[in-house]
């Protein structure tokens, strides 16, 4: 089949794509090599398509599909949407991606080559001829460009050539492609899905949440942009969750299971229903978490995936009863979540932790009791002992429990001598992390202070952004006294040692150590209200794991924070998914944290086409060693990154 007659099969929707298909992730050097090869006639493969009824066929996209037999294109799908991209000058209906990568090529008149756009190279070289505006004016508006060509004397003599070559691009379009089909009524969404995993062994296997959701698009074909709208709505509220963590938490309130083996059972009706209630119960988890803990934005977000199991308690708990739950309730539902967070409970094997407690809220004797017991039966005590603390940077597990502390206590900024847990408003008002002993004289004094101990918890505390700016770098023992008679009781607010000895730069390691007692304390305080007089989960203490020198790592200031921020909005306006800041590399078994690495994408940043990628920014030997024997490739660097993402991925050229 001619290639322009493939793509009028995509304008009167007589071929499409199946709803299963990921999204469009080619890179202009893809694109560029796939015209060298039409050009030049080279084969560039077959397509393979199923060919299905319309009316049962579940698509990508908008507009509506020919009746009676349509073809969903189930390998070709890159080709195919780049050489329409190119060729029609706009995305196919189906599009899902960056329109970047086949946008504004260009074609070489003299070196027959293929490229991209580039205006310092290009601008005022009539040799270069724009491949979309030719496909558009096509055979008939060959002599606007034969004019143009005519118009600078110097090329005249090879004005024949250059119009043969012309010709040939034109002819890409009646290149013949072999298409060969799927059909019969034995294939099955599954029997087709099968297929489609086995001729893309070398690409994108589709998951089981990738089929599951085929199948509720199959009888709900608006499904996937429903879940997208609600996945925008708490995006925009400052939370960054997934598709597939929202697809898992609709199967658990549905199903009572992580895993999506039943899923395919249930009717888009009850899917729909599921959806709805799932979203509600989300809300209510997050207004929960954020009001009562303080957690409420993304980079203090830990332990995600305990949230669709608060959903299917909320679920149940809304089937069997009528009411709001009491206070006692809800927070012992809660005291569950940050137990289960600051444990890596979901850190490991989420699915089968998932299932694990799902299960444990079923039955007659099943709730909230029993998923204390099962979480303390996997980790032992739940209570907090000080060493928890030495974690250092923003990446520890504890980080988050620094900030629960101080929006859930008494926490005052120490220059306005308000609660840090009221609604602060205007851009100075905002948290930031506070070095108590500043940074700077810490690597320059004579005990040469290292830099886990110059980034430890316990030397972190949360002001407001004027307030740290007026601190500056200056030491505690300057410093404190001012305060302190400012606003007395300020300091011993944020669980600062009262003995001024301790504010003296070579009794750092003293303060640290006394610091981590009183945090501790706090915590097994704070933990002890949420059970409401209930202790018996907090009567043994949680064992200390030793971590060896470097390690977790992670982020270490607000400077790298705003950096790895700023990265995050780079990639996704670039089109593709944000990466995981603060990622917890954990034991799959045990929940045991063996490092924290800045910025992730486990799936790589072209979901399971290219490998993991870790931005590890000012970090140890043995972090950068571990995250590579974990398979990720690894970049120091912002503009190492950016360069591999511009010039790998969407294949543009170095990087600005």
């Amino acid at each position: 089949m001619k290639i322009s007659t493939i793509l009028d099969h995509i304008d009167s929707g007589h071929m499409a794509l199946p709803e299963f298909q990921r999204g469009y992730v080619w890179n202009r050097d893809q694109v560029r090599g796939l015209f060298d090869s039409l050009y030049r006639r080279h084969p560039v493969g077959g397509l393979l398509v199923w060919a299905t009824e319309s009316k049962t066929a579940a698509h990508r996209g908008d507009s509506a599909l020919a009746a009676g037999v349509v073809k969903l294109l189930l390998d070709g799908q890159q080709r195919m949407t780049s050489l329409y991209g190119v060729v029609r000058g706009k995305a196919p209906e189906f599009f899902d991606g960056n329109a970047q990568a086949f946008t504004g090529l260009r074609f070489h008149l003299e070196t027959e080559t293929f490229e991209f756009y580039q205006p310092v190279k290009m601008k005022g070289d009539p040799l270069w001829t724009e491949v979309t505006e030719l496909m558009q004016k096509g055979t008939a508006g060959l002599g606007e460009f034969v004019t143009r060509l005519n118009e600078q004397p110097a090329l005249a003599p090879k004005v024949g050539d250059y119009v043969g070559r012309l010709s040939r691009l034109l002819g890409i379009v009646d290149v013949d492609l072999h298409v060969e089909e799927v059909t019969g009524p034995d294939k099955s969404l599954d029997v087709v899905v099968n297929i489609f995993n086995r001729v893309n062994s070398g690409g994108t296997k589709l998951s089981k949440g990738d089929l599951a959701l085929a199948k509720i698009c199959a009888e709900w074909p608006e499904g996937r942009d429903a879940m997208k709208v609600r996945l925008k709505e708490w995006n925009n509220a400052g939370y960054h969750f997934t598709l597939d963590w929202l697809l898992r938490s609709v199967n658990t309130v549905l199903t009572g299971e992580a895993k999506f083996q039943h899923l395919h059972e249930k009717s888009a009706t009850e899917v729909q229903d599921a959806l709805a209630r799932t979203t509600k119960h989300i809300d209510t988890s997050l207004n929960l978490i954020g009001g009562r803990l303080g957690l409420d934005h993304d980079q203090v977000f830990f332990g995600r995936y305990g949230v669709p199991v608060m959903a299917r308690y909320l679920d149940q708990r809304q089937a069997k009863h009528r009411g709001s739950m009491s206070a006692k309730e809800r927070d012992k539902l809660l005291f569950w979540f940050v137990q289960a967070a600051m444990w890596g409970r979901f850190s490991g094997s989420t699915e089968s932790f998932i299932d694990q407690d799902l299960a444990a809220l079923e039955g007659d004797d099943g709730g909230i009791d029993m998923l204390l017991e099962q979480l303390r039966l996997w980790h032992g005590g739940l209570r907090a002992e000080p060493d928890h603390f030495t974690g250092w940077s923003l990446g520890a597990r504890f980080y988050p429990v620094l900030y629960l502390l101080t929006r859930m206590g008494e926490a005052k900024d120490w220059g306005t001598g308000l609660a840090l847990k009221a609604s602060l408003l205007g851009k100075m008002s905002r948290l930031e992390v506070h070095h108590i002993f500043p940074k700077a004289k810490l690597y320059k004094h004579k005990h040469e202070y290292r830099r886990p101990e110059v980034n430890a918890l316990a030397n972190f505390c949360f002001q407001t952004k004027d307030t740290n700016l007026e601190i500056s770098d200056r030491c505690p023992e300057e410093y404190f006294p001012k305060l302190e008679a400012r606003h007395p009781g300020g300091l011993a607010s944020q669980w600062i040692p009262m003995e001024p000895v301790l504010w003296k730069m070579e009794r750092f390691r003293d303060f640290l150590e006394a610091r981590k007692e009183l945090l501790a304390a706090e915590l097994n305080r704070r933990m002890e209200d949420l059970l409401h007089g209930d202790t018996r989960w907090l009567a043994s203490a949680a064992a200390v794991a030793p971590v060896p020198a470097g390690v977790p790592a992670g982020i270490t200031n607000e400077e790298e924070e705003a950096q790895l921020e700023s990265l995050n909005e780079w990639i996704a306006a670039a089109g593709f998914p944000r990466g995981v800041a603060a990622y917890d590399f954990s034991d799959p078994l045990s929940g045991e944290q063996k490092a924290v690495f800045d910025l992730v994408w486990p799936n790589g940043i072209q979901e399971e086409l290219s490998q993991p990628v870790a931005v590890l920014l000012n970090e140890e030997r043995q972090t950068l060693a571990l995250a590579s024997q974990a398979g990720f490739r690894c970049f120091t660097r912002i503009d190492e990154f950016k360069r591999y993402v511009t010039v790998e991925i969407l294949g543009e050229g170095a990087a600005a």
